[in-house]
């Protein structure tokens, strides 16, 4: 039986802790987004820290921390406080990178406290417009096997999911290509843009912009329909290219012990971001799905798709760089 000292400082410890997480947030949020300013991962963490920021009380950072193939800011965010003061967007990349890459700063199953799902959207190889329409991946490809030197692909990092498509790719069409790395989407499209490099696999959020200026086309769509708003881009499965029916995912953690009141506050708040008419308009726009989840569905979706990434790279014959 604890002494009546004892029990009074346990008490006031109990009492001083549910204070400071009635009061959470009291100050700024950070929300780590491991890539390059302007590609989808920001375009989605900032629809929601917008909304988030709102309905909270306080300011919600978007940090940017590119680098690695994202294992930078992930890294970063993996050993920051858990304090609910900084959260982290995590992606499809995050469940291939420890199938495909040898060292990885962190364990994204025992590192992270999952908050809540976002949201999936298919991928898009994109290319110069002034060389290829739309659509024109029959084009594409046979310009591809004609060429005699391999055709530079930009990537956003080895492990990431635009390298990953692109070897994919590559592999099921028979066309040489020299993968080419980047710090995240954004700065790989400007690229292709500008004739530097010949394609890029990426989600229409990240290029949407340059789409719409006429200065990108968009050749083959991952998922397993045609994108409503471009029914002139065929599916991978479509035009014979086996293997390549799957979404970029986005999803929110906190570090691991992050409190479980705090988890459910951050649960909480971004459902609600994802539920607001803007919000939805906002990444509706860019062939974003929504799917908020609890924090104990992300966890078996976390789960789920390590072990399927490992499975296919080990069919793949892939062995970790």
């Amino acid at each position: 039986m604890l002494t009546r000292p004892l029990q009074s400082l346990v008490l006031a410890a109990a009492l001083l802790s549910a204070s400071a997480h009635a009061a959470y947030p009291d100050k700024p949020i950070h929300l780590i987004v491991p890539w390059a300013a302007g590609g989808s991962t920001d375009a989605v963490a900032r629809a929601i820290a917008q909304r988030m920021g709102e309905t909270m009380g306080t300011t919600v950072v978007v940090d940017n921390r590119s680098g690695a193939s994202g294992r930078i800011g992930t890294e970063a965010a993996a050993k920051a406080p858990p304090d609910g003061y900084t959260i982290n967007i995590i992606e499809l990349p995050h469940a291939i990178a420890p199938a495909v890459l040898l060292k990885v700063p962190y364990d994204l199953l025992r590192d992270f406290t999952p908050v809540s799902m976002i949201g999936t959207s298919p991928l898009m190889l994109f290319v110069n417009s002034s060389q290829y329409k739309t659509g024109d991946i029959k084009g594409f490809i046979a310009d591809g096997r004609a060429s005699k030197k391999p055709w530079p692909i930009a990537h956003s990092g080895n492990g990431s999911i635009s390298h990953l498509s692109g070897e994919l790719f590559a592999a099921a069409s028979r066309i040489k290509i020299d993968a080419i790395p980047y710090r995240g989407s954004a700065p790989a499209l400007t690229d292709v843009a500008a004739g530097l490099v010949v394609g890029h696999f990426s989600t229409l959020a990240s290029g949407a912009s340059l789409l719409s200026a006429g200065k990108l086309s968009a050749l083959v769509v991952t998922g397993s329909s045609r994108f409503a708003g471009m029914p002139d881009v065929p599916t991978a499965s479509e035009v014979g290219i086996p293997g390549m029916q799957f979404n970029q995912w986005w999803a929110v953690v906190a570090p691991a012990t992050t409190p479980v009141e705090i988890v459910q506050r951050l649960n909480k708040e971004v459902l609600a971001a994802l539920a607001h008419p803007g919000t939805r308009e906002r990444l509706n726009a860019l062939n974003i799905e929504l799917k908020g989840s609890s924090p104990t569905e992300l966890r078996s979706f976390m789960r789920s798709e390590v072990a399927h990434w490992a499975e296919v790279a080990r069919k793949a014959g892939v062995i970790p760089e």
